[in-house]
């Protein structure tokens, strides 16, 4: 165990516990949809799109900063690196099922060939996958599986992330884990990708910890975590929570925020997922333990090369490694890659050797000196 958190652990079961506080943090996803190009013929939904067709329709769950920075530019770099005569439509539903769906059916009037989609809820956008591909667009389902007749899967071994993360927490906790009790702060039940990743992170810490309290966290969003976080302090009560596992780094912000609120210090230590910038400065300093680096070119590039194959009317298996079952498609070619756990000691040789942030990026002012503490500097 690392022995800041085996100091903080002994200092918090030494004092009383502090009330907990339940004011849900002020935290919003960005408004306003990205608008998609004109395409040059309309076509009715329903109706079979062009077999000669160029155009690659890219649907994103919201605006986070990793679909902003990363996985939106990279895909539409390498598509035009494939295919200078393809065109990407884009559209960002806001993290909302019913601007998604009716994201999709614009697309099938622009009459797309392919596309790439990371629906918000993979259960009620199977309709849509079923419209789409009444429409004879091929669908490219990124970074969760959504149910329906989709073509091709790209993203990460699900529970191989989780796995790292209850891990890792089991790592933090040390000798203490055995009789620690801890909070699981999971995702939306409607993304299978959950399920995934809290059967990952269960494998090691079943027996070790007891879960004190669990959640399926609503629509990943991280002021639930919040809230969710908030009840499970006033039912532990604050001194007896020895860590959380959180599926991302969004609910990890709700998380800590929570903690925070509470009073509770030293934080326990919480777990992430993606990487994202913000988790990478709570992790320098020390409000969050650890995060998952998903090599996000790797996944934009697999799912560029998938729609490129299927634009030009060729098979997705020359780019997929393997193949998956979703509850209703059986054998769908996928790539599945491979996720890295990521620490403070870790930060220089993950996202930083990698180019996803740079030191500057991560050590501004606020974070100046506790980046000199982890030997980060410019």
């Amino acid at each position: 165990m690392d022995k800041p958190h085996r100091i903080r652990r002994r200092e918090r079961r030494r004092r009383r516990a502090v009330p907990a506080a339940l004011a849900a943090a002020g935290l919003a996803l960005t408004a306003g949809l990205t608008a998609c190009g004109n395409a040059a013929e309309v076509r009715e939904p329903g109706t079979r799109v062009a077999r000669d067709g160029r155009s690659i329709g890219l649907l994103l769950p919201d605006n986070t900063d990793r679909f902003d920075t990363f996985d939106r530019p990279l895909i539409e770099r390498r598509i035009a690196e494939l295919c200078r005569e393809c065109r990407v439509e884009f559209a960002s539903a806001q993290a909302d099922v019913a601007t998604q769906q009716q994201q999709v059916d614009a697309m099938i009037t622009k009459g797309v060939r392919v596309l790439v989609l990371d629906a918000v809820d993979s259960r009620s956008l199977r309709s849509s996958v079923e419209r789409a591909r009444e429409a004879g667009i091929e669908v490219v389902a990124y970074d969760r599986l959504v149910e329906g007749p989709v073509s091709a899967y790209v993203s990460f071994d699900g529970e191989q992330v989780g796995r790292l993360q209850g891990e890792a927490l089991l790592r933090a906790l040390g000798d203490d884990a055995r009789g620690g009790q801890i909070v699981m702060m999971n995702g939306a039940a409607t993304d299978p990708n959950s399920a995934s990743f809290k059967k990952g992170a269960l494998a090691p810490l079943r027996g070790k910890v007891t879960i004190g309290k669990a959640y399926d966290t609503a629509e990943w969003r991280p002021v639930n975590a919040h809230i969710n976080m908030s009840g499970a302090i006033a039912s532990l009560g604050a001194d007896n929570i020895d860590g959380v596992y959180s599926a991302n780094d969004g609910l990890a912000a709700g998380v800590v925020s929570a903690l925070k609120s509470a009073g509770i210090r030293p934080l326990p230590p919480v777990t992430g997922q993606d990487a994202e910038l913000a988790g990478i400065q709570r992790i320098v300093a020390g409000d969050q333990y650890m995060s998952v680096y998903k090599p996000f070119r790797l996944e934009a590039r697999a799912a560029a090369e998938m729609a490129v194959a299927l634009v030009r009317g060729q098979a997705p298996n020359r780019v997929a490694t393997g193949t998956v079952d979703s509850p209703t498609t059986r054998d769908i070619p996928s790539v599945l890659l491979t996720p890295i756990a990521v620490t403070a000691a870790d930060i220089e040789d993950t996202v930083i050797a990698d180019g996803m942030y740079t030191v500057e990026q991560i050590c501004v002012p606020k974070f100046a000196a506790d980046c000199e503490r982890a030997g980060l500097t410019p």
